[in-house]
């Protein structure tokens, strides 16, 4: 049987080396770290057991909506305001990671929502990184920091947030997003933050398309310029903005399991990913928040070839667009290309869609 034709194996998506260039530290503590720091904190919760904090902190599949979704929030960000408590999530999310073979990762989360005990900014972001740099220098994972600003919060903290960013450029910071809730609240108003990280070089990424209409994303790349688009799902409604996404091969971060809860689809087979590949866009899989969607990267691989019928060869290339898509310099983009087509020939599975390493990796 070619490889066009197999289908992939759970053991398989697992093996495979990967990326999650879409999960946000603040959703996805692991089930034993909620329960070790919520008497601490007096969350209300009597948290025994994993069912217990799932219960809570796992949101449905019939979730109602995106803000429905967003409540659980609430909860895990009051166990996130202390640098020894931000150190211990970013490793501990890197190892997860790591254990499911996941290569490289970009953690996103918003540092203002990290200072209710006195924390300041630098100090957040700077213990995140310890995080990250101990889970590197024990597993080899290689991470990097995006910081968010947040849609119904003000621009104004957006832009400290920028300058923020830019003062942790080469310091682990690789890209600069605009999350929160999406409806009524315009990237464009944020659009000052939007220079500033651009004129200073930075990558930014933008959650557009997921609670509204692909007007969001217009927005997002013509008024933000923004470089890759978080979820997009709306995108299929404006057939010419899909193509200029094409043409300029824009990444759209897909996360199936969030995507359904959040209702930025109704089900499964709503879903626009099939459409997406066979157009060409550069499709990539992320888990959005490993805690509250109860989903790791080879999940999102495994919903994906149960509800779409991917083939081997298709997996592949989801992989490879990952890689692709890291907001990462070309040189060390390149290094990780070659290594994961040597894992791929390991795995015994040869990727067709790889033609000319160099080339492809550029396009």
């Amino acid at each position: 049987m070619s490889t066009a034709d197999t289908t992939p194996s759970l053991d398989f998506l697992h093996a495979l080396p990967k990326t999650d260039l879409h999960v946000h530290l603040d959703g996805s503590l692991r089930l034993s770290t909620v329960r070790d720091l919520a008497p601490i904190h007096d969350l209300g919760f009597d948290f025994q057991t994993d069912e217990d904090v799932r219960a809570v902190c796992q949101v449905p599949d019939d979730c109602e909506s995106l803000v429905d979704y967003l409540r659980v929030f609430d909860i895990t960000l009051k166990l996130m305001q202390t640098a020894g408590e931000l150190t211990r999530i970013a490793y501990e999310l890197a190892e997860d990671a790591h254990r499911e073979n996941v290569r490289y990762m970009e953690v996103r989360y918003s540092p203002l929502l990290h200072t209710n005990q006195g924390l300041d900014y630098d100090s957040v972001v700077a213990a995140v990184q310890e995080g990250l740099d101990l889970a590197r220098r024990q597993y080899g994972i290689v991470c990097g920091q995006i910081i968010c600003g947040i849609r119904h919060i003000s621009a104004e903290s957006s832009l400290e947030l920028a300058d923020l960013a830019v003062a942790w450029k080469g310091r682990g910071v690789v890209g600069f997003d605009l999350a929160g809730a999406e409806k009524d609240y315009p990237a464009k108003d944020h659009i000052a933050a939007f220079q500033k990280v651009l004129n200073n070089n930075i990558n930014i990424t933008i959650h557009a398309g997921e609670a509204f209409g692909a007007p969001s994303i217009h927005q997002a790349l013509h008024y933000c310029r923004a470089r890759r688009i978080g979820h997009g799902t709306h995108l299929i409604e404006d057939p010419d903005l899909m193509n200029w996404v094409n043409d300029h091969r824009i990444p759209v971060e897909i996360c199936l399991a969030s995507n359904l809860q959040t209702k930025a689809i109704p089900d499964y087979q709503s879903h626009p990913i099939r459409r997406f590949m066979e157009e060409g866009l550069r499709v990539t899989l992320n888990t959005d928040n490993r805690l509250v969607s109860g989903t790791t990267v080879t999940n999102e691989y495994r919903l994906a070839v149960e509800n779409y019928g991917l083939s081997e060869d298709e997996v592949l290339g989801l992989v490879m667009n990952g890689f692709k898509s890291a907001f990462l310099p070309l040189k060390e983009k390149t290094q990780l290309v070659d290594q994961v087509l040597v894992e791929f020939a390991t795995l015994g599975a040869s990727f067709s869609g790889e033609i000319s390493r160099r080339r492809r990796i550029q396009l």
